[in-house]
């Protein structure tokens, strides 16, 4: 028997957790809602499953569902679904505020309900491939910017663009967050369009964390200093380089390119292994709140400095 799924909002992302999901053997795509019907309706036509203006119709259908809707109303929706018994992945950011998220993560316990957050770069090839290459990271710097695009203009680029490498980090050094130092700037819109963040962890780790949606190109870089060397992954090449001592002392590197596999096709493979099998995805609610927290704070930080 199929996994019966929906999706629930069907933008930008929405409509390639549609075709992910109507590509996938073991799940039928029920149906896709959104306020707009005419693109409840593309959609659906285009994946061969019922249109929903209104996603509590969707619900009484499906077992499962992507929550793919604006950050302010990720909280009523995934509250909504987890009363009514459904299996939920939602898009990051997880919510608005941390509160939402712990009613949420308690919710979803207490309902014995699957929550995944959608940080999709964990499930990017490369970050995939360099787990077996972390070795006690000492210093961690990421660069994620990219030219002025007029999208996701209702957030910070603290929770649009930085977000992704807070979690990413988080998930590396599974440490806890000490000190948190930040600089940025509102430039082209009303919210945060450039960030800068210092973040010491225990043991005396630290990262350096920059975001921007102003540049002239666009990069994703991710450096990992540990003692056994430096690795360095250009998620645009989807390449790594490993430089490294062997053990005879000398200085070598390696350039490896994992074989590509769309990381959303992978993360939504996750979420409905975690469905069928009862087990945790590889990124949980917690997981969620706790990159949502950091990236919080950072612009909190950002803006209380900038108004005194």
């Amino acid at each position: 028997m199929s996994l019966r799924v929906g999706v629930i909002g069907v933008g930008y992302l929405g409509r390639h957790h549609a075709r992910v999901f109507s590509e996938m053997e073991g799940v039928e795509l029920v149906g896709v809602a959104d306020i707009d019907g005419k693109k409840a309706e593309e959609i659906a036509q285009k994946y061969n499953c019922a249109a929903y203006n209104n996603y509590e119709s969707l619900l009484n259908e499906v077992d499962a569902v992507s929550i793919v809707t604006p950050t302010t109303t990720h909280y009523s929706i995934a509250m909504n679904c987890l009363e009514k018994d459904k299996d939920i992945f939602v898009e990051k950011p997880f919510t608005i505020t941390t509160d939402e998220a712990d009613r949420l993560i308690e919710k979803a316990k207490k309902k014995n309900r699957i929550l995944q957050v959608g940080h999709i770069e964990r499930y990017n090839p490369a970050v995939l491939t360099i787990m077996d290459l972390i070795d006690s990271p000492r210093f961690i710097e990421s660069e994620r910017v990219s030219p002025f695009l007029g999208r996701a203009t209702d957030v910070d680029v603290t929770l649009d663009l930085m977000i992704h490498d807070i979690d990413i980090i988080l998930s590396l050094l599974n440490k806890r967050v000490l000190n948190i130092k930040a600089v940025g700037a509102k430039i082209l819109t009303d919210r945060l369009d450039v960030a800068k963040a210092w973040i010491e962890f225990e043991d005396g780790v630290s990262a350096l964390i920059t975001a921007g949606r102003l540049s002239a190109e666009k990069r994703r870089v991710l450096k990992i200093f540990q003692n056994s060397g430096l690795i360095i992954v250009d998620y645009q090449k989807g390449e790594i380089v490993h430089h490294y001592r062997d053990s005879n002392g000398e200085i070598g590197h390696s350039v490896i390119n994992p074989a590509y596999v769309e990381p959303l096709k992978t993360e939504l493979q996750d979420f409905v292994r975690s469905v069928i099998g009862r087990i945790p995805p590889r990124v949980t609610g917690e997981d969620g709140r706790e990159a949502l927290r950091v990236a919080l704070e950072i612009s909190e930080k950002i803006l209380n400095s900038n108004n005194t």
